[in-house]
């Protein structure tokens, strides 16, 4: 390697590590512990430990409400629905972004209105959002992607002005924090996930967080096939209560040993978090050298939990960055592309909007997520540093 670039590696950099995952759930004794506790009580699914599971989440990103469902996808599509998005509306959202954020829109018989993306948080352009609204506009998704706070406060500004719905896909963002407070609260409704490369993870699931009472109250009702009561209501009571559905709801129930699971890992959010932090970092001192990558910026207003770890290749780097990706792979690390340009692909084509996505489009070709997770020991975070100078110095084509 050039002498040059090789004093820019951390000194371990060389070593045996030969497979670094994306990511790799951080589950132990405890998270067992909790499950045979579940399995010896009897209540395998929404029942006490459900409850305790909504309860520590609420308690944790200061919102009056949370109830827990079986995914992220299905806390949007249910936060919607109680927001009142029908059939026809139009709902404002990045086109940066996970599929299942427009697939929630969709679900509602609504119309995904896209919008161009900041290239420096690879979030919702606000500016582009306001100019996006119509008449027919019901509401406004905001990502905090990869865990970085999208510009809430003009977000919700704008939403109240427009007389607006504003939910937060948040399924990336427990533990961040925006002007100094948790995400979760800052919309009318908002949606964590508790997937495997999440901050913390119940296998699946998700959560809708809000403030307001009677939504909260028909998330509950929309994830049970609209049930009146709820499980725990007709166990614990004295009588017979007759079952009543009162409106079309589904099943989006979430297990005792899911919530069991998401019990234990709470305990150990902020070590969690800090610890994506501080492997940030490294990245940061590490790659500040290399000059055709760039990470995503951190706001003065904003602490990214670092769910993922973002860069940017410079469309002039020596391969492109599908190349890199490759390059990474055969030396057994598992990166990944950023989010997908969701305009871009078949079910969403009748839906490109008219206006220039310039920035959404750039990221989905030009940004790449490298391998960050709690246990990442550090020779393995400098085998993947090492393999991104090698493949990008072009006079990396030695091991001196």
């Amino acid at each position: 390697m050039n002498p040059a670039v090789a004093a820019n590696l951390p000194a371990a950099a060389s070593g045996p590590w030969r497979q670094v995952p994306l990511t790799r759930p951080a589950v132990g004794a405890g998270e067992l512990a909790q499950l045979a506790a579940v399995l010896d009580s009897g209540w395998l699914t929404q029942g006490p430990r459900v409850a305790a599971f909504e309860e520590q989440v609420a308690r944790l990103c200061d919102s009056r409400y949370a109830v827990a469902v079986s995914s992220c996808t299905a806390a949007l599509h249910l936060a919607l629905l109680a927001c009142g998005v029908q059939p026809g509306d139009e709902v404002v959202l990045p086109a940066l972004s996970f599929v299942a954020t427009a697939n929630a829109v969709r679900y509602c018989g609504a119309i995904p209105v896209f919008v161009d993306i900041q290239p420096e948080t690879l979030n919702i352009d606000v500016r582009a959002a306001e100019a996006a609204i119509s008449p027919r506009t019901r509401a406004m998704l905001a990502v905090h992607q990869l865990g970085l706070p999208a510009d809430m406060e003009p977000l919700a500004r704008l939403a109240q002005q427009r007389g607006l719905a504003l939910i937060e896909d948040a399924a990336c963002a427990l533990g961040s924090r925006y002007q100094g407070r948790p995400l979760g609260n800052w919309g009318d409704a908002a949606c964590l996930s508790f997937h495997p490369r999440k901050i913390i993870t119940t296998g699946e699931g998700g959560m809708v967080l809000t403030r307001h009472a009677e939504l909260a109250a028909r998330v509950r009702r929309l994830r049970q096939h609209g049930m009146q009561r709820g499980d725990r209501a007709r166990h614990e009571a004295r009588c017979y209560l007759p079952e009543e559905y009162v409106e079309l709801g589904y099943n989006y129930r979430l297990t005792d040993l899911q919530a069991a699971v998401g019990l234990a890992q709470l305990e150990r959010l902020g070590e969690l978090v800090s610890e994506r932090r501080r492997l940030a970092q490294r990245y940061h001192a590490a790659l500040a050298a290399q000059r055709w990558l760039r990470p995503y910026t951190e706001p003065q207003d904003c602490q990214s939990n670092y769910q993922s770890y973002a860069v940017w290749l410079d469309p002039a780097a020596p391969c492109r960055r599908d190349a890199l990706l490759d390059a990474l792979a055969a030396a057994g690390i598992g990166a990944r592309p950023a989010p997908t340009a969701i305009h871009t692909l078949s079910p969403y084509r009748p839906w490109r909007p008219d206006w220039p996505l310039p920035h959404a489009e750039a990221a989905a070709q030009q940004a790449l997520v490298l391998p960050l997770f709690p246990g990442m020991s550090e020779p393995e975070q400098d085998y993947v540093i090492e393999h991104l100078y090698r493949s990008l110095d072009p006079f990396a084509n030695s091991s001196g």
